[in-house]
This record gives C-alpha cells, structure tokens and sequence, in this order.
C-alpha cells in the first residue's frame, strides 16, 4: 500500500507544473542565442557591408516594436487557451531564424525582424509562474527566472566563442539549432500546463476584448497620477538608450574598438557577473542606506558615467572599466520596481506593473533603430572583418574620431534628463491620491506579464516590478 501511495504521489509530481519547467525553458532559449554572439557579428558585417549599424538597428526595431504590439494580444489569449500551446509558440518563432543564418543570410535577418511578433516568450513564462505560485512566492520565483536568463547569457557567449574560434561557426550554429530543439520537445513532451482546465475555453469562439488586446491601452493611463507618469518618463528616458546600447553593443566593440571574439566574450561574462552581485549584495545595503529614490537617482548617476564613457572613449581597457559601471547601473530598475511598489497601492500594482513594462516594450522598438539611425548619420561604418591591429605610422587622430560612439553620447544626453525627472518622484507618495484610482486598471494577477513586451534573445529583460501582488 505504501508503495502503491508512493507512485502515485510521484505520478502528481512529474505531472504538476513547477518553476523548473519556466527556469529551463528560459535558459536553452536564450543560451542558444548567446551561442551565435560571434557568429551573428560575422554574418550581420557580410550580408550588409553597407551601413551595418544602421541595418542592424532597423532589424532589432522592427522585432521589438512588433513584440510590443502582439504581446498583449498572445497574453490574452493564453489566459484562456492555456499557457503551454502559446509558450511552444513563442519558443518556436523565436528560435526558427536560428539555423538560417548559414542556409540564408537575407531570410534569417528576414524572419528573424518578422519573428516578433511571436518573440515574447517571457510574457507567458512570467504568466506560467504567475499559476502555480502563491503571492507571497512569485517575486523569488521571478527572480529566479531572471537570474536564470542572466546565467545563459553569461556563460554561452564564452563557450561559442570557442568553439567558434576552434571549429568554426558552422559547428555553433548547428549546436545552438540542437539546443532550441531540444527546448521545444521540453515543452511538447515535459512540460504540462499551469492553467487551470476550468479556467480555460473549450470553444474556438472570440473570448477577449480589444481593451485586452491594445498595446497602447496601457500607456494611455499613464497620466492619471502624477507620481506614475514621472516615473514612467524616467524609465523612458533612461531605458530608451539602454534598449539601443544592448541591440549593437557587442558590434560595435568588435569592428570600431577592435576587440577579439574572445575578449567580446570575457566582457559579457564581466558584465553580467557584476550585475548579478550589484542587483543582490549592493542594491540590499543602497535600499537600506539611501533609500529607493536616492538609489535610482545613484543608479542613473552610474548609467550617465558609462554612457559617456563609452561615447568618448576609443581604447579597449576603457571599455572595460566602462563595463564594470554599466554593470553597477543595473541596480536602477530594481530600485524602480521597489519604489513602484512602494508609492502605489496594493490593488493597482499590476495595473501599473502593465504600464511600465509596456513603456519598455516600446523602448525595445525604438531604441535600436534610434542607435542605428545616429550611427548612420555619423557615419560611423565596419571598415574591417575581423580586429586590425594599429597602424604605428599613421597618427591617431587620422584614425580615431573625437567622439567614436555618437549614440552613446546621446544616451548619456536622455539620461541626464531622466535624473531631472526623478528628482521630482516623491520619496512617500501621499495617501490623499489614489494611484491609478480607476477600477478598470486593476487585472487578474495571471495576466499582468503580458501587459508589456520582453525582447529577446537581445531582449534585455526582466520585469521591472517583481512586487508579491502581481
């Protein structure tokens, strides 16, 4: 009889949706596309040797504004029609371009730009979490799937470096196609579903409404509080030329700073280690210290540094100390979530959760195409295939301009402006005003990830809010 119980609990556990099945999704998906870093920059310089920049900020444009606008209608969807199906076909259209980038260099920029409107795999990961846990579990176990999104992306640039270097892209390609079918048959064959059957429709019919559906329904009840909408503009200004940073970063530092795939490499594994201790030992002792405004306030402080660094400086060990304070500048939109989640209340923070997360979405469109576009106007063109080494006959000022990253320092520019704009954030919001006060805002707590867009496998994110009532 025991035993009899003890394979029938087994049986419930394999069964039940769990974290897990969310955490490893996650981590093949995006570890794949951490693979092709150094590929993508070979194959990106040959197909468009023309205006590289410009054509690479049109290509992540395109695919983050389309994500922006089919996220909220595949969450809504997936609130009824269950999680599973849309999460296999979010997975599948954003890894599908993956094994044409050696077949067809045109049709993988092609459907990788039209991917996008599938590419929102971490909308429904976040509303797959959101099921099967309790309130006081869901903001440990976001953050478990971002740190997990972190970890992919800090180790798989390093491992297909070298194996690029060693066997050529062809063998990455091939390993990173492997691993995005494997993800896939996770999802048909591992993974069961988190939402409820008496929860979901058993008929094709038309169960949403367009309000649910509106990219921009969100953004529209930005300015019914003060408090909001001056946050909401912070994280416009300041997220605008991260999202631009992040789609022709590691482009940029292989053709004009001329750094090897290796060391392109070493610096994401840099980057992304610091960040993740900045966003647990530092941010805890800054919350503490200086509180959740004076924190983000410090973090754009960091942001506007390494803007500009990165805007004047020409040498690669300036690139790296500059990365060291990127990295520091990621306490800011967990400083955003806290301070959120303190000024708005209890009832309205998905509500404002779907605003903030739409105006990031937005971002995730116009940020790159706004970095290509400066990097076309200066001129700002690959000139080589792989690193030159310098020329010591030629003088330095014949080679480097005065400004050798202009899109930076027009970052540096809108972060300067989101600091004014963040002084005026109140530190206590006033118990008077009522956030968001409207009834419609408030939404059920399995649909609030949808409400933005996430992008990938370039696609920096994690949520901005990851408060316990989501």
């Amino acid at each position: 009889m025991d035993n009899i119980m003890l394979i029938k609990h087994i049986r419930r556990s394999i069964g039940r949706a769990k974290v897990a099945h969310a955490v490893a999704v996650i981590f093949m998906e995006f570890f794949a596309w951490g693979l092709l870093t150094t590929p993508m920059l070979t194959v990106l310089h040959e197909t468009f040797p023309q205006h590289t920049f410009l054509m690479n900020g049109l290509i992540q444009g395109v695919k983050g504004f389309l994500s922006f606008m089919s996220a909220p209608l595949i969450g809504a969807l997936s609130d009824v029609w269950g999680r599973k199906s849309f999460l296999l076909l979010t997975v599948f259209f954003t890894c599908a371009p993956i094994p044409l980038m050696r077949l067809s260099p045109w049709w993988f920029f092609a459907l990788m730009s039209v991917s996008g409107l599938f590419s929102v795999t971490f909308s429904v990961i976040f509303a797959y979490v959101a099921d099967i846990t309790e309130e006081n579990e869901r903001s440990t176990a976001y953050g478990l799937v971002s740190a997990t999104f972190a970890a992919s992306l800090v180790v798989s640039p390093t491992i297909g470096a070298f194996l690029s270097l060693r066997y050529g892209d062809s063998l990455v390609v091939l390993l990173a196609t492997i691993i995005a079918v494997i993800d896939i048959l996770f999802i048909l064959l591992v993974v069961p579903e988190s939402l409820p059957d008496k929860m979901r429709l058993s008929s094709w019919g038309l169960p949403i409404s367009w309000e649910q559906a509106d990219p921009f329904a969100s953004l529209r009840k930005v300015g019914k509080d003060s408090t909001v909408l001056l946050i909401c503009v912070t994280v416009f200004l300041s997220y605008l030329p991260e999202a631009g940073q992040y789609s022709s970063f590691f482009l940029y530092l292989g053709q004009v700073i001329n750094f090897s795939s290796e060391a392109i490499a070493g610096f994401i594994a840099m980057v992304g280690i610091l960040s993740i201790g900045a966003q647990t030992l530092l941010l805890s002792i800054l919350m503490k210290k200086l509180g959740n405004k004076s924190t983000v306030l410090l973090g754009l402080g960091f942001q506007l540094f390494q803007l500009a660094w990165y805007g004047f400086g020409s040498e690669p060990w300036m690139m790296w100390a500059a990365g060291a304070v990127a990295a520091l500048s990621s306490i800011t939109f967990p400083a955003v979530s806290a301070l959120v989640s303190r000024c708005t209340d209890r009832d309205q923070q998905g509500a404002v959760q779907g605003m903030i997360t739409g105006i990031r979405g937005l971002c995730n469109g116009l940020g790159p195409a706004l970095f290509g576009f400066i990097f076309f106007l200066f001129n700002v063109e690959l000139k080589e295939m792989s690193p030159v080494q310098p020329n010591p006959v030629s003088p330095d000022t014949e080679e480097k301009p005065v400004i050798p990253g202009p899109p930076f320092l027009f970052g540096a520019c809108t972060v300067i402006l989101a600091m004014l704009v963040a002084v005026f954030i109140p530190a206590q919001h006033t118990p008077a005003v009522k956030t968001c006060s409207t009834r419609v805002l408030t939404e059920p707590a399995s649909g609030v990830a949808e409400n933005g867009s996430v992008p990938v496998s370039d696609e920096d994110n994690e949520p901005l809010l990851e408060d316990s009532s989501l």
